[in-house]
């Protein structure tokens, strides 16, 4: 029954799917194509993020990512994590196992949230595109005003959560290994 109610929203948005399918064939063919091609790039994706993942939880040890990305990092461990963060490939979602790792190892929560923030909106590659197709003074606007939105949702969030959540999300992070 639990594992049921694990998988409720699945089951309902797939029999949502084959109801839509049922009344407009066209619209419900399309759904399931999109929702078949975002799973196939799923499966391409995250398989290379896990094993990363499993080489930096293996390789980097927890002292060394605290002295980077840790409580007394300063302005080294924002200018890391948004370099790790922009330097990064693939969807967003593949920076929240990152930053689970990231929790893990002792980053600063603010540190977690800028690489996220650099994950979803200063890629490298994503710059490079925007600078030939849209001009140097279009990037350089958009990423000035991208990285100080980052820094100030970082200071906020982490301004709003008490410490009492943030450690309660930190236990989270850990108990997700048992």
């Amino acid at each position: 029954m639990k594992k049921l109610k694990r998988y409720a929203f699945f089951i309902s948005v797939l029999a949502l799917t084959g109801i839509l399918a049922l009344f407009n064939r066209d619209i419900g063919v399309k759904a399931i194509q999109t929702t078949f091609f975002s799973l196939k790039e799923m499966l391409l994706i995250l398989p290379p993020i896990f094993i990363l993942l499993g080489l930096l939880d293996v390789w980097v040890p927890r002292e060394t990512m605290i002295r980077y990305l840790g409580e007394g990092s300063g302005i080294k461990g924002m200018v890391i994590s948004i370099f790790i963060g922009s330097a990064a490939a693939g969807p967003l979602y593949g920076a929240f196992p990152v930053a689970l790792v990231l929790m893990r190892k002792g980053a600063k929560f603010s540190n977690v949230l800028l690489f996220i923030g650099a994950w979803s909106t200063t890629k490298i590659p994503m710059l490079l595109f925007e600078m030939s197709s849209l001009g140097l003074k279009f990037t350089l606007t958009r990423l000035t005003v991208s990285l100080v939105g980052i820094f100030v949702i970082a200071f906020i969030v982490e301004r709003l959560l008490s410490r009492q959540d943030i450690e309660a999300l930190y236990r989270k992070a850990e108990e997700r290994d048992s």
